[in-house]
């Protein structure tokens, strides 16, 4: 996992990468100042369950060559998949399931990055 100094560095490795493969919507939040619990957010939309697999394929294999892996997660579905690198968590959606569940909305108090 990653360190307070280093996660704005992984953050913005993190936005590069989903923009390589044509995630759309890249917003990065800074939870800190809302959240005793969390740090960072990457969400990004994908605009097909194909491209939803391969922006999580891309992030997780790019950054596993840097010693990367994110912690195991429960529940992933065609419509929503959450990446979680301890200080900062990506969340990669349709855009449906981004409306619905709003987190930038949620979160609307957070400084984006």
């Amino acid at each position: 996992m990653v360190k307070t100094k280093e996660a704005l560095d992984l953050v913005g490795r993190i936005k590069d990468l989903l923009w390589e493969k044509k995630a759309e919507g890249v917003v990065a939040l800074d939870l800190r100042r809302v959240s005793e619990s969390l740090d960072y957010f990457v969400l990004a939309s994908a605009t097909s369950t194909p491209h939803l697999q391969a922006l999580e394929r891309h992030v997780q294999e790019k950054l596993e060559e840097e010693g990367l892996r994110p912690r195991p997660t429960e529940g992933q579905s065609p419509r929503w998949v959450v990446l979680d690198y301890g200080e900062v968590v990506v969340h990669l959606m349709t855009p449906e399931a981004r409306d619905y569940y709003d987190l930038e909305g949620f979160w609307a108090d957070a400084d984006r990055i």
